[in-house]
């Protein structure tokens, strides 16, 4: 029943509707501290429900179809943003064994042994042992760690604090708020370039998702260029191969990305490129501003309902 009103809420041809899903991490086991973080057994249960429900293209092939008002019914992409390294070790094989496919946005700042400034930040919190973090000297204030709620709520609330910042004022200051604590931080969060030439010999598509994730709308045009040009010089380079797809970082659009960034991303010749505003994208919608959702929802008809009303809803 489920899989007819998807198909009457995206039916086929000019009327069609792509559903788009976003993740950034596969873990092979629950989180204690992210509860609510996708793991091997659950990504392997949405992976099922996904096949049974929709037709899963290849991001470029729905894109093609969408603008050529070709899609299939109840059309879906799945995307992963960052490049994690559990998305080799983890997520790649629970699709192959579904046989779906996924694209896979690389910040490519961070590969062969790089950390993102939020990991920075959760992994000094999560390896901490005093009761407290003190970051007056940093003028961020001081922090609880004794129970697990307190150090979900430290790393909110630093996140909060530092996001919107530079990028240098970023790295630089999860560093030494990580020095404060005297914790030492794991350097292979994320996929190495071996790993992602095999990710994309395994059949998975490579998009950008600029070098170092900035908030691109905080940069100068000339900058974003730079941020996006590189990481798509970088990953051609690396995969003897154009790369036509792009992702924003943080993607919410007039926030994380301005028009102006649109601009840019177009003048680099990209096919389409994917914000992180929910809906599901038409075929008259802008190709460099696609949507993307992932329902939150632990269970398959809470799940599916969910993507129902995303669909209902663009």
């Amino acid at each position: 029943m489920l899989k007819q009103f998807l198909g009457w809420a995206s039916p086929a041809g000019a009327k069609a509707r792509l559903s788009v899903l976003i993740f950034h991490r596969v873990l092979p086991e629950p989180d204690l501290l992210f509860p609510g973080e996708m793991h091997a057994r659950r990504f392997a249960e949405v992976c099922g429900w996904l096949r049974s429900w929709f037709n899963v293209l290849p991001l470029d092939q729905a894109v093609m179809q969408l603008k050529a008002g070709t899609l299939p019914a109840r059309a879906a992409c799945i995307t992963f943003d960052d490049g994690y390294v559990d998305n080799f070790q983890v997520a790649l094989p629970i699709l192959q064994q579904h046989g779906l496919a996924a694209t896979f946005f690389i910040a490519t700042g961070f590969l062969d042994g790089g950390r993102m400034w939020n990991d920075t930040l959760i992994e000094t919190v999560r390896g901490s042992t005093a009761a407290r973090l003190d970051c007056s000297s940093l003028g961020l204030g001081q922090y609880p760690l004794t129970t697990l709620a307190e150090k979900q709520a430290t790393i909110a609330l630093l996140i909060d604090k530092i996001k919107y910042r530079a990028r240098a004022q970023r790295v630089s200051l999860t560093e030494q708020i990580a020095g404060l604590a005297r914790v030492a931080l794991p350097s292979d969060l994320m996929m190495s370039s071996p790993q992602l030439k095999a990710m994309r010999q395994a059949g998975m598509q490579i998009g950008a998702h600029t070098v170092s994730h900035p908030i691109l709308a905080s940069l100068t045009d000339a900058q974003a260029r730079q941020e996006i040009s590189d990481s798509k010089r970088f990953l051609e380079k690396l995969l003897g191969e154009r790369v036509g797809l792009f992702a924003y970082p943080n993607g919410k659009p007039g926030e994380d990305y301005s028009p102006q960034t649109v601009a840019v991303v177009r003048s680099l010749d990209f096919d389409a490129a994917l914000s992180t505003a929910w809906g599901a994208s038409r075929q008259n919608d802008e190709p460099l501003e696609l949507r993307r959702f992932t329902p939150w929802d632990k269970t398959r008809l809470r799940f599916g309902a969910r993507m129902l009303a995303n669909l209902r809803s663009a």
